[in-house]
């Protein structure tokens, strides 16, 4: 149904933007890879998929063409929704969670939110052949010093994937505690998405 939009980013958080494209605004989810893409831009295109639902329908938005289609790729394997794919991406980049699958570290894909043994070992035998020889890049762009903005944006961006406050607070301080208050934003959630 849709392929793209493209216009203005009037919004953009960690886990939605909301893109106006001819007066008509558009909110979708995004993973954090599109997020730190698109969080210095004014203008844009992003890839989306919709998901339809009895009670939703949701638009799912990417900063590339392969990382949307590697999103579907993770929505064609029984057990995986678009919730848990979108938490998949925000965990690592395409290329890490592609390399997990193509070397089959069910360890690894188990150490992601959500994700548990049965539902990582159907991703790797379902995905491994498929994406075994596909690499993207994702880099994160440092933030100077931690503020309370960023702890607070961090704290939503994980409430939005299934935390409650008090154990996104919690896990945040734990982070910032054991690597350092010069994380980015993107690099922070990161952390409390592989280690909480």
């Amino acid at each position: 149904m849709f392929s793209y939009l493209q216009g203005l980013f009037v919004r953009k958080e960690p886990t939605f933007a909301v893109i106006d494209v001819n007066g008509v605004g558009y909110e979708v989810r995004v993973p954090l890879s599109t997020y730190t893409h698109i969080k210095n831009l004014d203008r844009g295109k992003l890839y989306v998929h919709l998901s339809i639902k009895e009670d939703a329908h949701t638009l799912y938005a990417f900063h590339s063409e392969n990382e949307k289609a590697f999103f579907l790729d993770l929505l064609s394997v029984s057990g995986v929704g678009p919730s848990t794919a979108l938490v998949m991406l925000s965990s690592g980049t395409a290329a890490e969670i592609k390399q997990y699958i193509a070397k089959q570290d069910v360890v690894a894909l188990q150490g992601i939110k959500g994700i548990g043994k049965k539902t990582a070992e159907r991703i790797v035998l379902e995905l491994k052949e498929k994406i075994s020889k596909q690499v993207t890049i994702a880099e994160y762009a440092p933030i100077t010093q931690l503020d309370s903005q960023v702890r607070e944006e961090a704290v939503l961006a994980l409430v939005t994937l299934g935390y409650t406050r008090a154990v996104a607070e919690k896990q945040i301080g734990m982070a910032i505690k054991k690597h350092g208050s010069e994380l980015s934003l993107e690099d922070l959630i990161l952390q409390v998405l592989r280690e909480g």
